[in-house]
């Protein structure tokens, strides 16, 4: 069997993390990143590195139960850039700051995601969603 296309590699490395994603699997999804990832938060601040994105997901495991469905992937020919498009369905278990309050609200939201990778790992990671359509769902 021949070796992997950067092209695929990147692919199959996005479609992987978010297989981790919506196992739980924080581990798996740890070690598809690069030491020092770069992490851009919907509408927040950048993080770097994999510690930081650790407790990242232990803050969104605290607050929220969600599911990628719908997914699809994209990656440039020559695996430096992906792309992810899908929904999050999800449930709001708990209030986080600054957000409404959470009261087991279920919600369904289109979101984006762009991915750099290099190395044989993912170095970046950008989330993007529509803030107010989730605020406007979980007030519902």
């Amino acid at each position: 069997m021949s070796a992997m296309t950067p092209h695929h590699f990147a692919l199959n490395a996005v479609e992987r993390y978010y297989a981790c994603f919506n196992d739980g699997d924080h581990a798996g999804m740890l070690a598809l990143l690069a030491d020092d990832i770069a992490h851009d938060i919907n509408q927040g601040k950048r993080e770097t590195g994999r510690e930081a994105f650790a407790r990242f997901l232990k803050r969104m495991d605290a607050h929220y139960q969600e599911r990628v469905v719908d997914l699809v992937v994209m990656a440039s020919e020559d695996g430096s850039r992906a792309a992810a498009e899908f929904r999050i369905l999800g449930r709001y278990l708990r209030t986080d700051e600054g957000l409404p309050e959470a009261r087991g609200q279920n919600y369904d939201l289109p979101v984006g995601a762009f991915f750099a990778l290099a190395d044989g790992h993912i170095t970046r990671v950008s989330n993007h969603y529509n803030l107010q359509d989730w605020i406007a769902q979980v007030h519902a």
